[in-house]
């Protein structure tokens, strides 16, 4: 018998989620049963999308449940196998973090090839958030040469890859972040040639000083004022990867559209909301180009790590507070 623990769902919030909603549970595992696996985990993410499951609302993924583990990416190592594809010690991934350990069928969990990256980075820059950008920016908003790239969010899990994927293939990057460190570390580390601080300055002016040429690509990510200030500096045909808007997952009624959205009309902008998992055809190009720039050192992300299971709320919180800096991360063993 194993004994793990887990957060559940308590109850729905209503606007920004609170540590109320939550609630840390110990459960005994038995022994895994035919073709099960039963692993411990040793990190788990938390990712914006998260706050929508959180609402008993129809959405592309059901809801969280009340009174149950919440779910989430993971990765771990298998300490029991019943199934002949799966022996100790294996590391794996999986969707069922926000918990110690677990039992599943060994169809849920894919063994990893790391490609030489930390164990963690297949939740990050390797992970969804790194195939997001790729997806976003590549097929999404169909990236071509000569575009002028905005991304918000720029030093998030997503947005850093978006920055470092436009300037390795040649192009001209205008990265918004809030703060000092976050804008330094998009010049001095990620190499933007436009590092914005919309936390100092007003976002549509910042962002005509830095586009004066305007802008062909919106790696969008906050929405708001940001997607206002897309709307006024994009070109003719810019095209708009609508990736989240997460100055608006806490709204309990959702504000305005952009006062500026009729320009989308005469500037024939193509705004194009996606999820990443209806394109995980594109996971082996983009496994492949990731292990070619790691190897060649350059790519570089930044994760912020809380550590212990009852330390997951706290840090899908800092989410809503802009207190991660990269990937935000829990290390479970």
């Amino acid at each position: 018998m194993t004994t793990s623990r887990e957060i559940r769902l308590k109850s729905r919030p209503v606007g920004l989620p609170t540590a109320d909603n939550f609630e840390l549970a110990t459960v005994t595992l038995p022994d895994p049963g035919p073709g099960e696996v039963q692993v411990r985990n040793t990190w788990m993410t938390v990712d914006p999308y998260m706050r929508g499951r959180m609402n008993d609302a129809k959405s592309y993924t059901p809801p969280f449940a009340l009174g149950e583990a919440m779910q989430g990416g993971a990765t771990g190592e298998v300490i029991a196998s019943n199934d002949p594809a799966f022996k100790p010690g294996d590391v794996v991934q999986s969707f069922f973090g926000w918990r110690e350990a677990f039992n599943a069928p060994a169809a849920a969990v894919q063994k990893l090839d790391t490609f030489g990256l930390p164990v963690q980075a297949f939740l990050g820059v390797a992970g969804m958030p790194g195939m997001t950008a790729y997806a976003g920016l590549l097929r999404v908003a169909a990236m071509k040469e000569g575009d002028v790239v905005f991304v918000s969010a720029a030093s998030g899990a997503v947005g850093s890859v978006v920055c470092q994927i436009a300037k390795l293939k040649g192009h001209k990057v205008i990265g918004s972040a809030g703060g000092p460190e976050k804008t330094a570390f998009l010049r001095d580390e990620l190499g933007v040639d436009v590092a914005i601080d919309y936390k100092a300055e007003p976002i549509v002016a910042a962002l005509e000083r830095a586009a004066p040429e305007g802008i062909d690509v919106y790696f969008e990510n906050v929405g708001g004022d940001h997607l206002v200030a897309a709307l006024n500096s994009a070109n003719l045909k810019a095209r708009f990867a609508m990736c989240g808007m997460i100055s608006m997952y806490n709204e309990a009624t959702p504000p305005p559209g952009p006062a500026n959205i009729f320009l989308t009309v005469g500037k024939q902008i193509r705004m194009e909301g996606f999820i990443v998992s209806s394109h995980y055809d594109m996971q082996p190009a983009f496994h492949k180009e990731l292990a070619d720039w790691h190897a060649a050192g350059k790519i570089k992300w930044r994760e912020t790590i809380m550590e212990g299971i009852e330390k997951a709320p706290d840090a899908f919180l800092a989410l809503f507070s802009g207190d991660n800096f990269g990937k935000m991360l829990v290390k479970l063993s």
